[in-house]
């Protein structure tokens, strides 16, 4: 005989709408406490399945069904078992349905279900070469293309999902494909005034500079983007002189040499060192970063830096250039 955690899963797929409604509200209530989610997790086999099926349902039933997901997507045991299921397809194929009305909770999903290298390899779909890199392209142009001027910004934690999926090789690679020019779209979204946003370019240029040394040519062949993204949080506030910018190519000369808000947030600045660190530990590389003054914007940007851990980051690139 069915106990009332069964009864109560079963009524998920009950054909009544009110039944459903009425289920979906309460797992999704059970999800919201450590209990709650202990004793869901018990009837995974089930529970799981049930929630994915109602994603494509009307707004009512989806978004708690939804939101049940995302909180147990946060138990990585439960998250495991939902990209075996196949719930990363599940999610883009009505991600991108027209009229799709709980874009955002589908984003959290993905960000959740990407913290695991098996979430991640679903994504990049590379079990299928003819569609392989498919999902992430779609997921960068709307990260591109949306707006973030709104207080809704549904595709704003895209950001998060390119960092986890740049931690992984393959995910390096498809991002830093030349031909695709994926990652000179993203860079361009660090001029966003969204904290997230910037936060999810600044972490995924980090992550794919660690490819530097054998990918550097394709990193330098988006440094008309790669040098403002990556030296501008750096830089300090001071205006720059005449003398230091006429050695800077013109957008990054151009950007110094007015006043300008600073970039508050040290992980970015840390993130941005670690990836001119990479970046100049190649031959080539050095090279570059001499060519667009590289140096003296990193002294400049030191003297007025008072984080220790932001300070000790430019102190690692220092030990390379003797000029800091």
């Amino acid at each position: 005989m069915a106990n009332e955690m069964e009864e109560l899963i079963g009524f998920l797929s009950s054909p009544s709408p009110q039944v459903k409604k009425v289920a979906v509200d309460i797992v999704r209530g059970l999800t919201g406490s450590e209990d709650g989610l202990q004793s869901l997790a018990s009837y995974s086999k089930t529970v799981l399945p049930s929630l994915s099926r109602l994603l494509g349902e009307k707004k009512d039933v989806s978004e708690p069904a939804t939101e049940a997901l995302v909180n147990l997507s946060q138990n990585s045991d439960l998250a495991a078992k939902m990209i075996e299921m196949g719930i990363i397809k599940v999610t883009m194929d009505i991600l991108y349905k027209q009229g799709c009305d709980i874009t955002g909770l589908l984003v959290m999903l993905l960000v959740n279900l990407t913290q695991l290298d098996a979430g991640v390899e679903s994504l990049l779909q590379l079990e299928d070469d003819k569609v392989q890199g498919l999902y992430v392209m779609k997921l960068v142009r709307s990260f591109c293309t949306s707006s973030n001027e709104k207080k809704d910004d549904p595709f704003g934690h895209v950001g998060s999902i390119l960092v986890n999926v740049s931690k992984n090789k393959a995910g390096r690679v498809l991002l830093l494909d030349p031909k695709r020019g994926l990652l000179k779209q993203i860079i361009r979204q660090f001029d966003s005034t969204s904290l997230l946003r910037k936060k999810g370019v600044s972490g995924t240029i980090r992550n794919c500079c660690f490819e530097a040394d054998n990918q550097l040519q394709n990193l330098l062949l988006i440094s008309e983007f790669l040098w403002p993204a990556l030296l501008l949080p750096v830089a300090g506030n001071k205006v720059y002189n005449e003398q230091d910018t006429s050695k800077m190519p013109l957008e990054l000369g151009s950007a110094l040499s007015i006043e300008r808000e600073s970039v508050v947030d040290p992980e970015i600045r840390i993130q941005a060192l670690e990836a001119i660190y990479l970046i100049v530990l190649q031959g080539a590389g050095r090279r570059a970063f001499w060519s667009v003054n590289g140096p003296r914007i990193l002294q400049i940007g030191y003297e007025e830096e008072e984080d220790p851990k932001v300070m000790g980051a430019y102190e690692q690139i220092g030990s390379l250039f003797l000029v800091i």
